[in-house]
This record gives C-alpha cells, structure tokens and sequence, in this order.
C-alpha cells in the first residue's frame, strides 16, 4: 500500500536510538527525506549515514527540542537542506525513576521540559512553517500507555504524556483549519537498546500473562503505526491516540482466574 510519503520531509525528534530511530527508517522506507534529530549528534549522523547507504535521503541534525533556540535553529538548518517541512514525529524524550513524594521540583521540571515542554516547541516551531507552506502536515506525538496506566515511580513521566495527549487534542483543534492534522501514537512494551536487558524472563512471563498477543513490540511495529498517522492515507483522522500495545489497554480480565467455578 502506498503511503503518498515520497519526497515528503520528515522531521524525527530523538531519532538517534530506540523507536525513533525505528520511525526514522519506516518513512525513509517508504520514500521520505528524514531529518534525523538527536542531542547526541553522533547518534544522529549514524542512523543517517545507515539510510543513505539504503539508497534513501537523510540527514543528522543536533538539537536540545526542550530548549526554544535550539528548535528554532533545527528548523532553520532543515530548510537550508530542504524546501519544506511536511511531517513532524515528536518522539524525544527521557525518563526518571523517583517517588512523587521524593522526586525533587528540578527533577520533575526535567522530565516535563523534555517531554512535554519539547512537544510543544517543536509542534508550534513546524506548525508556522506549515501554514506558511499552505499545503497542510502531519504531526506524530509519541506518547505510551502510562498516559493512561499507573507506573509506580513515573509521576513526572505519566503527567507529560499524559499532557501530551491533551496538548495534541486542542492542537490538532486549532491546526484543523490549515489541514494539519495532529495525532498520538501510545507505544506498549517495546523492544529498544535501552529496555532489552529490563525484559528478565520474570518480567516477560508477567506481561505475557497481560498482554492478550502475548508478544513485546519490536520497535519497527511502532514505527509502522507512526508511519500511517504522518501518511496520505490517515488524511481524515486527527486529534486521535492509537495504541500500539498488543491490546494492553483494551483487556480487563484477571489473568489465571477461573471464572464461574
């Protein structure tokens, strides 16, 4: 199925590792010129050198998305190399493992700056360039399940992307008019560099217990989420959040329990 993504531009946030850098390689696959943006540059330029070498376009761009000079100079450096910007996939972000009632103020600033507060920069920073365009834009936030579920440790975590669902349903409101859409995507557990060695056997045999797929997501089946949303063909879907959790979210039975005995 052609996704109309060739020779769209493709701005990827946190694009370096991880899901982003799996979304990365999704749009190149399927014709779009990515721009690779990490805080690690060295991150980014390899995850670019690897499409190049795929045969497809794109490049490494260095950018701290929670501070307001650095989005602004992202963009600029991105239409020096390109003539516009057509998909915007805010997927950067970090996470801290505190107690609300030890977490620090500066610790949950962080979290809510790099998660929240970038989501924010970036989307308003492109959104200008797309209505200046007039040719309309896909916005791809990327948020996880914990906006919906308690995650123990995770208060900061779970309040961005939780605002970041928010933010997305009145942005994508505002934007409309300009045929800009703006959606959520809600990664499960997922396979990525950073969470391989939390998925003990231990761990697994309970999400599988939870999961009705029982299976955890390579990082590639979000990114194939991602990659419809920013697509031709997700053009009348807007303001709305797809779960990509193997149906986490959805199952409320008690996993073992026999029922009517």
């Amino acid at each position: 199925m052609d996704l109309g993504l060739n020779g769209k531009t493709a701005i990827v946030t946190g694009g370096g590792s991880g899901i982003g850098k799996a979304i990365c390689f999704a749009l190149a696959n399927e014709g779009s010129q990515v721009v690779v943006v990490d805080v690690y540059l060295d991150r980014a330029e390899t995850v670019a050198r690897e499409i190049v070498k795929q045969g497809a376009k794109a490049i490494a761009v260095t950018a701290d998305v929670s501070l307001a000079c650095d989005v602004d100079r992202m963009v600029k450096r991105v239409l020096q190399e390109r003539s516009s910007v057509d998909i915007l996939i805010n997927n950067a972000g970090i996470i801290l493992q505190a107690q609300a009632i030890e977490m620090s103020e500066e610790q949950w600033k962080k979290i809510l700056t790099n998660n929240l507060t970038s989501c924010f920069l970036c989307s308003q920073a492109v959104a200008k360039q797309m209505i200046k365009q007039g040719s309309g834009g896909r916005i791809v936030n990327i948020s996880s399940i914990h906006a919906a579920l308690s995650e123990p440790s995770a208060s900061a975590y779970t309040a961005a992307k939780g605002g970041m669902e928010a933010f997305s349903r009145t942005l994508a409101t505002e934007l409309a008019p300009h045929k800009i859409t703006v959606n959520c995507v809600r990664p499960g557990a997922t396979y990525t560099e950073l969470t391989i060695p939390m998925y003990t056997e231990s761990v697994k045999r309970a999400l599988f217990m939870r999961i009705p797929l029982r299976e955890i997501a390579e990082a590639s089946w979000i990114a194939d989420g991602v990659a419809f949303l920013a697509s031709a063909r997700a053009r009348y879907i807007t303001g709305q959040i797809l779960a990509v959790d193997g149906g986490y979210l959805m199952d409320g039975s008690l996993p073992g329990a026999e029922y009517w005995k």
